[in-house]
C-alpha cells in the first residue's frame, strides 16, 4: 500500500509538471500592443537561452520624442516658477504633430515627460509627448515634427527671415524710407515664426525693409521697391 500510495504521488507530480510546462507553450504578452515579426516560429524549443520571441509596443496612446534648446527649456521653466503653476502649465500644453508626409496629425498631444538632463553634445534636452493613435497609425520609430504653441504675443511685427541678415553676433535689415533711400538698421529679433522673425526692437509698423537683393544694397542707395509677397505660414 504504501508503495503504491508512493507511485500516485509520483504520477500526481509527473501530471503537474506537465501541465506547467504546457503552460509554458503559450506565450501571453503582459502589456497590450502590437507585436513584431516572430523570432521563432510554432514548434521551436524555448528555454532561457534562446532569446526574445518578438517585441510588442504599447501604441495608443504612444509617446513622440522630441528636442527642445536648453534656452527654450529654461524660459519655458522660468515663466512658470512654483510646482504648482509648473505642473498646470505642463498639463494644459497642447502638442501637433507633423508627419513624415508633411500633413498634420488629427490629434493633439499632451505632454509627459521631460529627460533627467542636458545633452551635452547638442544642447538640448528630450522631450516626451502622449498622442491618442486610434487604429495603430504611429509605429514605432516613425518620424515627425511636434510643435506647440507656448505663448501668444499681440501686435508683434514680423518681417521675412530673409530680410534678416547676421554680422558678427547681431542682426540687421535694409529699411527703405518714403523716398525709396535705404538705411541700414540694427534690430533685436525674437522667435520665428514658419518663414519670417518677430522683430522686437529696431523697426517700426508700416516700415518697409528689403527681401529681395539685401546683399547688393547700401545705405544712401536710391532703389525701385516692388511688393514682395510673404509666404504662408500656417499657424
Amino acid at each position: 500500500m504504501a508503495t503504491a500510495g508512493a507511485q500516485i504521488k509520483t504520477a500526481e507530480a509527473a501530471v503537474e509538471t506537465a501541465k506547467i510546462n504546457l503552460d509554458f507553450t503559450r506565450l501571453i504578452a503582459p502589456i497590450d500592443g502590437i507585436a513584431g515579426q516572430a523570432q521563432l516560429q510554432v514548434g521551436a524549443l524555448v528555454n532561457l537561452g534562446s532569446g526574445p520571441v518578438t517585441s510588442v509596443s504599447t501604441v495608443d496612446p504612444i509617446k513622440v520624442y522630441f528636442t527642445v534648446g536648453e534656452p527654450q527649456y529654461l524660459a519655458w521653466r522660468k515663466r512658470f516658477p512654483t510646482e504648482t503653476t509648473r505642473l498646470e502649465a505642463d498639463k494644459n500644453l497642447r502638442l501637433e504633430l507633423i508627419l513624415a508626409d508633411g500633413s498634420t496629425y488629427p490629434y493633439q498631444g499632451t505632454f509627459y515627460f521631460a529627460d533627467r538632463q542636458v545633452n551635452e553634445s547638442t544642447g538640448a534636452i528630450r522631450i516626451a509627448g502622449l498622442f491618442p493613435n486610434p487604429g495603430s497609425v504611429l509605429r514605432p520609430g516613425g518620424y515627425g515634427k511636434v510643435r506647440a504653441a507656448i505663448r501668444v504675443q499681440r501686435d508683434a511685427l514680423l518681417v521675412p527671415q530673409r530680410a534678416v541678415s547676421e554680422l558678427q553676433g547681431g542682426y540687421q535689415v535694409a529699411a527703405v524710407d518714403d523716398k525709396n533711400k535705404v538705411s541700414i538698421r540694427t534690430v533685436k529679433v525674437g522667435d520665428r515664426v514658419g518663414s519670417q522673425w518677430i522683430i522686437a526692437d529696431g523697426v517700426k509698423p508700416g516700415e518697409r525693409v528689403i527681401a529681395e537683393g539685401v546683399q547688393k544694397v547700401r545705405a544712401g542707395m536710391q532703389v525701385n521697391p516692388k511688393h514682395f509677397a510673404v509666404e504662408a505660414t500656417g499657424k
